[in-house]
């Protein structure tokens, strides 16, 4: 049964990023729908069950929290890392980097595949978990493969290459839940990788994908996306 919610992942993040081509003339309205999107991800998802994992564990946030402050500031470092920045640069006006888009998704990949690690992992403890855990992964996988698709096309990449990244992104719960027939992974371990993701995201989302939402055409509009991508994470967490 549980490769059979892992395979709906992959279905649920293709149709996520083929949404996000399709619109690409509309990509402020679809970026600040994935602002609020990762927002509500953070907010309602990964910091509920930090907290959740302390207070079963009986350990202190402390490891969580230099976790995200850690996942916040190797991705900037990232960053500036990838961008070559020549003399006179800001004589110019705004311009994008298509190797940070093919950067921002690979991450995003690595995500996925600890999203199917956590399918098979839920499986490993009881049906009802895994279930459960699949559910939740199946529900935020078309905003992950939305989330792909802006950032690549986001950084001027193709759409070929944007499908590409998609690809990769909607095959990788699936490798993640194959390979826990192979490995178990500690909660202690879940718990540090939970707050780098976290710290991960709330980099892009606020130095990036908002900012670069409000560049062109911004209006209220946007800030109404952004909005309904909260809400709509808040819903799907309070159902699940």
């Amino acid at each position: 049964m549980q490769f059979i919610f892992i395979f709906l992942t992959f279905i649920s993040t293709f149709l996520g990023g083929l949404f996000g081509i399709k619109y690409k003339d509309k990509m402020n309205l679809i970026l600040g729908l994935t602002a609020g999107v990762i927002l509500g991800v953070v907010a309602f998802d990964i910091f509920p069950e930090i907290i959740s994992l302390t207070q079963k564990l009986g350990v202190s946030s402390t490891s969580p929290m230099i976790a995200l402050v850690c996942g916040f500031l190797v991705f900037h470092i990232a960053e500036k890392l990838f961008l070559v920045h020549h003399s006179h640069e800001d004589q110019y006006g705004p311009h994008t980097h298509p190797v940070i888009g093919k950067f921002q998704a690979l991450s995003l990949a690595g995500h996925s595949f600890l999203d199917g690690v956590a399918i098979g992992l839920g499986f490993q403890i009881s049906g009802a978990t895994g279930v459960l855990v699949a559910v939740a992964v199946i529900a935020h996988d078309f905003s992950d493969g939305l989330n792909t698709v802006s950032m690549m096309i986001r950084h001027k990449n193709t759409n070929k290459q944007a499908l590409n990244f998609l690809f990769l992104d909607a095959i990788a719960p699936v490798l993640g839940g194959i390979s826990t027939l192979f490995f178990t992974l500690s909660e202690n371990s879940l718990l540090i990788y939970l707050g780098f993701f976290a710290g991960f995201l709330l980099y892009i989302g606020v130095s990036d994908i908002l900012p670069e939402a409000h560049s062109k055409n911004s209006s209220m509009k946007t800030v109404m996306m952004t909005i309904i991508g909260v809400l709509f994470i808040f819903l799907i967490t309070r159902v699940l």
